[in-house]
């Protein structure tokens, strides 16, 4: 008999698990609440632009044309990968321009701007991010980490590498230019961490992006979404969109069925869910004591930051503007520890920009250009403000960083523009507090100490995406995808 299986949730992680369950002969089934697919990864479509909402950056193509070749299909057949580079622009309030690539040359030309004396120590630093590339992404990214020992197993690597030390201790012992410190230190924030505390594992990030590249989907991020769904239905899946789901139904220990909204029902031999971590546990299983209790425990965790998103269209086209800026503000610690500590709406910020019309001109109406400003803010549980009325003036003060240090008269140029705030990530996504990223990436909520890929107690419940190992962004969910179909695969056997 065909086991059947029912995944919740459409983002990365979702359509990746369901891709492999499918592929592999169990009838499955995805459930998601919105109107499309992509959860983070949604996008909006208004007077002729196209607004990704996020995620943006895509790097290890190959863990994604993986799901493709399980069934003797090519990725490249639904959607088109475009190189980007520089990878990033970096820009700082004095004027000082950094553009980072794998065009090693160049790179080392631009360090050479900062400080001729940090070349070296930059390429000791690579040698360690290829290491713990090697350890903990290559080897453990798609490992499911069950029980303390598979912790313990890690344990020499993780001592090796210094894996106790923050990202930004680790760069600091390599260079000594604080602006080439925040160049190499800044990457965690695209996955939540805070560059000070969190674990120096993720220097990781710098050879996935050295060696594979930085890309992008022809026509955004949403393209991708698209074709994973597209070839999820081509190969036997159901997708159910815009239910939904109430309730993950038990007998006993056993996750039996998941009901939804709007009234349906299935069966299933075998439930996961790539829901917000807190959603799952706190109102899926809010009925079985295993709900209660791990709500509780992780209601007590740290919770990444949440954003807050500015969407502008506007006239003109800006050939001089790359894919992806980060503008640093006049603080970086400070900054930093006014998000993840104080809890403060900060009166400086830092902004990640994204202007895909540079790469792709389809994306806004001819002539014009689509760009989102983010800034990292602090979650609702550390920031309880009313976003409805602070949001409107602090995308205007966005707006006015953009003008002041890129876009002179951008506001003559608006066509339309929108922004998305913590609330938006609590009502759309059901994300605990309004978080963007599942747990804050610190060491002591890694691998075993994350949700884990399978639950401990309803053995025929399991969770996917940012919130179980490895973590946030593509990669991380990918490979979180991977760990769980591999699991859930042995347990239908049996």
């Amino acid at each position: 008999m065909t086991k059947k299986a029912i995944v919740i949730g459409a983002g990365f992680g979702g359509l990746a698990l369901a891709i492999r369950l499918q592929a592999a002969g169990v009838e499955t089934t995805l459930v998601e609440a919105r109107d499309r697919p992509g959860g983070r990864a949604y996008v909006w479509h208004r007077d002729g632009f196209t607004f990704d909402a996020g995620p943006t950056v895509i790097t290890d193509p190959p863990c994604l044309a993986e799901l493709w070749r399980l069934t003797g299909h090519d990725m490249a057949d639904d959607v088109k990968l475009i190189p980007v580079s520089p990878f990033y622009r970096l820009n700082w309030p004095d004027g000082t321009n950094f553009d980072y690539s794998n065009d090693e040359v160049g790179l080392r030309r631009e360090i050479g701007k900062l400080d001729p004396a940090d070349i070296a120590g930059y390429e000791r630093f690579i040698d360690y991010s290829k290491g713990v590339c090697e350890e903990g992404y290559r080897k453990l990214g798609s490992v499911p980490f069950l029980d303390f020992a598979a912790m313990v197993k890690a344990g020499p690597a993780l001592a090796k590498y210094q894996a106790w030390r923050s990202v930004y201790s680790m760069v600091s012992s390599f260079v000594k230019n604080e602006k080439l410190r925040e160049a190499l230190s800044f990457h965690t924030l695209l996955v939540g961490g805070n560059p000070m505390s969190t674990s120096s594992i993720y220097a990781l990030i710098h050879t996935l992006e050295k060696e594979g590249g930085v890309w992008f989907a022809q026509g955004g991020t949403n393209r991708l979404v698209a074709a994973m769904a597209t070839h999820f239905e081509r190969i036997g899946g159901t997708l159910r969109l815009g239910d939904p789901v109430e309730e993950i139904e038990t007998i006993g220990d056993r996750a039996t069925a998941v009901r939804t909204k709007a009234g349906w029902r299935g069966e299933a031999d075998a439930v996961a869910s790539n829901a917000d971590l807190m959603h799952s546990y706190g109102k899926l299983l809010s009925h079985h004591p295993r709900g209660q209790k791990y709500a509780d425990s992780l209601s007590r965790k740290r919770w990444s930051p949440s954003l807050f998103v500015v969407h502008f269209g506007i006239k003109g086209s800006w050939p001089g503007i790359p894919h992806h800026m980060i503008l640093f503000g006049p603080r970086y610690e400070g900054l930093l520890t006014d998000i993840y500590q104080h809890g403060v709406l900060a009166g400086d910020f830092s902004l990640y920009l994204h202007h895909p019309t540079v790469t792709d001109p389809a994306m806004a109406p001819e002539g014009c250009s689509t760009f989102y400003a983010l800034a990292p803010v602090p979650h609702m549980g550390k920031l309880p403000i009313d976003w409805d009325r602070v949001g409107p003036g602090y995308a205007e003060r966005i707006l006015s960083e953009i003008e002041r240090r890129l876009i002179p008269d951008i506001r003559d140029r608006i066509v339309t523009q929108f922004h998305y705030a913590p609330p938006d990530f609590a009502s759309d996504l059901g994300a605990h507090m309004g978080n963007a990223f599942s747990l804050e990436p610190l060491l002591t909520q890694s691998a075993f100490f994350r949700a884990h890929n399978r639950d401990d107690v309803i053995p025929n419940l399991y969770v996917v995406g940012a919130g179980t190992h490895p973590g946030a962004g593509i990669p991380g969910v990918v490979g979180s995808a991977k760990a769980t179909a591999t699991l859930m695969m042995e347990d239908l056997s049996r």
